[in-house]
C-alpha cells in the first residue's frame, strides 16, 4: 500500500504524523487494548491499540515492533500484514494530532505485560492494559479507537486478514 494519503484526504494529511498501531492477538485471539486518559482531566478514557510514531528512517513495521515493546513489555511478537489505515485528527495533552495511522496484525505467546518502557507522556496518560476476548470489545459500552475495533476484530477473525489495508472512515476529534 502506498504512503500517499488515501483518496480524498486534503493537504494536512502530507505533513500527518506517520503512526503504526498493533492488532496484537495472543494464542486464545484476545486482543491487548491500552487504558488511555487525557492527562489534564482523567475522568477522560478511552482503550486503544498499542502503537505510536514512526522515528527517523524507522519502517511503520519496525515502529511498530518497538512501540510494542516500549508499551507493553512484550517482545515476542510475529508481525503480521497491514490491515486497517485510517486519517485521524484529535486533541491531547494540549494540543491537536493529525495521524495517518497504519494498523498491522500480530501474534504473541507472552501475555505477561510491563510498562517499564513507556515515556513520559504514556506514563501520565495510560492507567493499564488489558486482554479482551472479541465478544467483550463487541459489548464494550467504553469508548474504543478504532471506534470500529470490536466489528473489525470480528470480521479479521472469521475471515482473516485483508488482501489490501482497508481505509477506515476518518476519525476527526
Amino acid at each position: 500500500m502506498s504512503e500517499e494519503a488515501p483518496a480524498g484526504a486534503d493537504e494536512r494529511w502530507a505533513a500527518a504524523r506517520r503512526v503504526a498501531r498493533v492488532v496484537l492477538l495472543d494464542p486464545d485471539d484476545r486482543i491487548l487494548l491500552l487504558h488511555g486518559f487525557e492527562p489534564a482531566d482523567p475522568a477522560s478514557r478511552w482503550w486503544f491499540t498499542p502503537g505510536g510514531g514512526v522515528e527517523g528512517d524507522e519502517t511503520r513495521e519496525q515502529a511498530a515492533l518497538r512501540e510494542v515493546a516500549e508499551e507493553t513489555g512484550i517482545t515476542q511478537v510475529d508481525l503480521g500484514p497491514a490491515l486497517w489505515r485510517r486519517l485521524c485528527s484529535f486533541e491531547f495533552d494540549g494540543r491537536r494530532w493529525d495521524q495517518d495511522e497504519w494498523y498491522y496484525l500480530a501474534r504473541t505467546a507472552q501475555t505477561e505485560t510491563a510498562t517499564g518502557g513507556q515515556t513520559e507522556l504514556e506514563r501520565r496518560s495510560v492507567a493499564g492494559l488489558r486482554w479482551w476476548t472479541s465478544a467483550e470489545l463487541l459489548a464494550a459500552r467504553e469508548t474504543v479507537y478504532p471506534t470500529r475495533l470490536g466489528e473489525l476484530l470480528r470480521t479479521l477473525l472469521a475471515d482473516g486478514p485483508p488482501r489490501e489495508p482497508e481505509v477506515l472512515t476518518p476519525e476527526i476529534a
